[in-house]
């Protein structure tokens, strides 16, 4: 005796919310990304003005210079809403603790010359104060940003900046025996040390920028762009000669970095294409950035590098330069702000 089991098909009559059917079509699925992104900024029904700042309403389009007529034109490269965001994170998180687990069994930094044992805490510890500020500055975009699809990427971005100042705690130690006197040193290198000094002011002077678009600008564009080659690519290429380790334990830096020009470079390119305000508008703050940020890098490349700095620095410079050009930006020339 046979048994039949017929299959049917229960056609679903919506295929995807309303909102999402106004952007993409009727009759079209919308995907998680798009359910997750477009038009869940809150647009109306405030009760109330900031008692702080009472010029602006809660969530309001008029805190950048920068104007969209739809702030949802941007997409991001990565897709990511918070599912696809915190799968990726964790996929590379068991990588990096692999990383970690084999440079601690195998004992690489047992016997790593003080040379390097220097750089790492003269140059590579003291980043964490800079991925705190970065933290902070996301943060402060997330909150005065305007439309999802921006200010969910800052978001996600905020909290990779404390994962990564983690990293750096944890290789500090690594490096010094478990001994925290290298997180004091790098505290107090960050505050009073002459070749950090500069890098500090112009991340305070970020903290208080009163444009949400500039300070995108300033940290995601040209601080990242110039930091994350100089130290990631150049120093920890200069020390893995010597010790592979160092590498194994900044990849997810550079991993980051270069997953993160992806959204950046698409967030210029969409706004800049919007109008000719805009791209000049973005032009000059990226300019202005470039030049005090590249100066402001001068001591520590000669610091690190005595006799290559200035070159890596330049050559950095260019393809941060270049970068920002195939993006639509038409810079002011390339000769360090002098």
């Amino acid at each position: 005796m046979s048994i039949e089991i017929p299959s049917t098909t229960i056609e679903p009559i919506r295929l995807t919310y309303d909102h999402v059917a106004r952007r993409i079509g009727e009759g079209k699925t919308g995907s998680r990304y798009q359910e997750a992104t477009y038009d869940l900024q809150s647009t109306a029904n405030f009760h109330y003005r900031p008692l702080w700042d009472p010029k602006y309403e809660v969530y309001d389009v008029s805190r950048t210079a920068i104007v969209m007529e739809d702030w949802y034109s941007f997409k991001d490269p990565r897709q990511f809403y918070y599912g696809t965001y915190t799968m990726a994170r964790a996929k590379q998180q068991e990588i990096v603790e692999k990383n970690f687990e084999f440079v601690d069994k195998r004992n690489l930094f047992a016997d790593q010359s003080d040379e390097i044992r220097n750089k790492i805490n003269s140059f590579i510890v003291p980043l964490r104060h800079v991925e705190w500020g970065a933290n902070m500055n996301n943060c402060a975009i997330t909150d005065f940003g305007y439309g999802v699809a921006v200010t969910q990427v800052t978001m996600f971005n905020s909290i990779d900046r404390l994962g990564i100042a983690q990293y750096l705690t944890r290789i500090g130690l690594m490096a010094n025996g478990n001994d925290t006197a290298v997180l004091d040193q790098a505290k107090s290198d960050w505050l009073g040390l002459e070749m950090w000094q500069k890098l500090r002011h112009a991340m305070e002077d970020i903290f208080v920028l009163e444009d949400w678009f500039e300070t995108m600008i300033a940290q995601n564009i040209v601080m990242d762009g110039l930091v994350y080659p100089l130290i990631y690519q150049r120093l920890v290429d200069d020390l893995s000669q010597d010790n592979i380790g160092v590498a194994m334990l900044t990849e997810f830096m550079n991993d980051w970095y270069a997953e993160t020009v992806r959204w950046t470079n698409a967030l210029i390119k969409t706004t800049a294409a919007e109008s000719v305000e805009n791209t000049e508008l973005l032009s000059n703050w990226t300019s202005q950035w470039l030049a005090r940020l590249s100066e402001s890098l001068e001591p520590i490349c000669l610091a690190a590098f005595p006799e290559t700095g200035l070159q890596y620095l330049t050559q950095i410079r260019q393809e941060l330069f270049e970068r920002m050009c195939d993006q639509g930006l038409v810079l002011k020339g390339n000769d360090h702000g002098r």
